[in-house]
């Protein structure tokens, strides 16, 4: 172990000592407010380019696993933590936190008030912030950090995307054929579609509304995914040229990239919604879900024309705009992860509605 700090823009430092990989990374830091999952939270590519800060306190209670990664590999740019479990205790675990954020070559830092760090966060917003375990000197700090990019205006999928066309097998009998848009997908989706008899074409975000249409599918999905959702203007692009041909779901960046192709606004929230406890209202049934969510960006409802387009969901906490509906085309996307992955699973049953409608647009 080895002292370290976490500078953040505003000049705020918080000291702790790091894990077995040394040296210094920068990014966004945010929270997360989730109690478990944070192997899950670990792989989900929407977290490319931010530290993460845990608010539980002991982190690594269970290990790691080789079964709940989300991704390829680790996304974080850092990890923050009051204290790192040094004796794990689960049947499915094949290793340490500790060893898996060290094999990754991922800094971690422990023993930082993440109380102190959580609510600084809250009043003063997401900011940039950087991990050293090497240089302490506050204005060479400063110096390091500003080379570092902010979140807004940063299209992170590029990082994250696959880079070349898949097909992810059903689960039985196909049912379906959908095309998912890779931003960063999380693979509790396709295993989610793959047992309901879907069949996905997992495909680059790059590619044209053509060429989707060229595969002929039942759907589309658009993914989750890092960084401003403004950026991704290819993607905005394809999907302005789909609405309307086929069935459409999104989740995420999903969500807030039909929101702008559907001639909407996005704009970057104080600290995000990072966690696996957010209570979001649907409007049509009044049903609460407790949900998953990872974004800090969101779709301005007034930016949209309420002729075309219906607010589906809102977030109880902040009434943030949490799902949308078009009202004349086979289209709707939530804000949230339904898939979980961390749980909870309250709203799996969307992707039955997608289901629905894809069998309603076949007829």
């Amino acid at each position: 172990m080895k002292d370290a700090v976490l500078y953040l823009e505003d000049g705020t430092i918080f000291r702790g000592t790091s894990l077995n990989t040394h040296g210094e990374t920068a990014g966004e830091v945010v929270f997360n407010t989730a109690l478990s999952g944070y192997q899950e939270v670990l792989t989900d590519p929407s977290y490319a380019g931010q530290i993460v800060v845990m608010t539980y306190p002991l982190i690594g209670n269970y290990g790691v696993n080789t079964e709940d990664v989300e991704s390829s590999g680790i996304h974080v740019q850092g990890f923050v933590v009051k204290e790192f479990c040094r004796t794990h205790s689960n049947h499915r675990a094949s290793g340490s936190l500790i060893q898996y954020l060290d094999d990754n070559k991922i800094i971690g830092i422990e023993g930082v008030d993440t109380r102190a760090l959580t609510r600084h966060l809250r009043l003063s917003g997401a900011m940039k912030g950087l991990i050293a375990t090497d240089e302490f000197d506050p204005a060479r700090l400063k110096a390091r950090l500003s080379q570092t990019a902010s979140m807004d205006g940063a299209d992170w999928v590029q990082h994250v995307a696959v880079k070349k066309p898949y097909v992810w097998k059903c689960n039985g009998d196909k049912k379906y054929s959908i095309v998912a848009m890779d931003c960063g997908i999380k693979r509790n989706i396709l295993r989610i579609f793959a047992d309901m008899g879907c069949e996905v074409h997992v495909v680059p975000p790059t590619m044209t509304a053509s060429e989707i249409l060229a595969l002929n599918p039942d759907g589309l999905f658009l993914s989750n995914g890092p960084g401003d959702p403004a950026a991704v203007t290819y993607v905005i692009e394809t999907v302005r040229n789909l609405v309307g041909k086929l069935p459409i779901f999104g989740i995420c960046l999903g969500n807030q990239m039909i929101g702008l192709a559907l001639g909407g606004r996005t704009y970057k929230l104080k600290f995000g919604h990072h966690g696996s406890n957010h209570p979001v209202k649907d409007l049509e049934s009044g049903r609460i879900s407790i949900t998953a969510q990872n974004h800090g960006f969101c779709v301005d409802l007034k930016s949209l024309n309420p002729q075309d387009v219906e607010a589906i969901h809102i977030n109880l906490n902040d009434k943030t705009v949490e799902g949308l509906r078009h009202k004349k085309f086979p289209l709707f996307s939530v804000q949230y992860h339904p898939e979980g992955a961390p749980g909870p699973h309250d709203a799996q049953y969307l992707f039955g509605l997608f289901t629905d409608m894809m069998d309603k647009h076949k007829k």
